[in-house]
């Protein structure tokens, strides 16, 4: 995607939600199987993850939340309020997700508030793009802006997105844009 930085951020969303809908779901598949078999060092140390549930045209990232609660990792997932802030609950199984506004799976259990965010080792986040200096581009509705000020300096976060959405050219940025460590790749 050439000079993604003098583009907006609106149309760089409308091309890349355009590419991933064309994407197959053999493509698709293999994303997630490589993302379940990360071998990502901060993961393999960390206690607690924040991770999100990729739902519709983002990568799938359910195999990745079940590999790590087996591990016996404390993943945390979100639950979008009604202003677009996150809270979080524990993920303890598939059968404990249901289907929530906008087409998200949210976990059941009890809410732990918007900073428990704070107690992750790792923080994985959605992205739709992610530049080498770890702008990245969310969906833009800000949730995960007003999440990560919760989110200690020295944590670990990283955006999952397809290996296309890691660009080379710059993105734009603004003041309340929080960059990202890196991404998660496959293993």
């Amino acid at each position: 995607m050439e000079h993604s930085k003098t583009r907006s951020k609106q149309d760089l969303r409308a091309v890349i939600r355009v590419r991933r809908a064309e994407r197959s779901q053999a493509e698709r598949e293999a994303v997630a199987r490589g993302l379940a078999a990360t071998r990502e060092p901060a993961l393999a140390a960390a206690t607690t993850v924040s991770l999100f549930v990729g739902v519709g045209d983002e990568p799938d990232t359910r195999p990745l939340i079940r590999r790590l609660h087996a591990r016996g990792v404390r993943v945390l997932l979100p639950i979008v309020m009604p202003d677009w802030s996150l809270d979080w609950a524990a993920y303890v199984g598939d059968d404990a997700l249901a289907e929530a506004r906008y087409g998200l799976l949210e976990p059941t259990g009890p809410r732990l508030g918007a900073a428990a965010v704070a107690e992750a080792d790792v923080v994985l986040v959605p992205a739709l793009a992610v530049d080498p200096s770890g702008r990245r581009l969310g969906q833009g509705a800000g949730c995960y802006d007003r999440a990560l000020t919760f989110v200690p300096s020295d944590s670990v976060i990283l955006a999952i997105v397809f290996d296309d959405e890691r660009l080379t050219d710059e993105l734009p940025e603004e003041p309340h844009d929080r960059r990202v460590a890196g991404v998660l790749g496959p293993g």
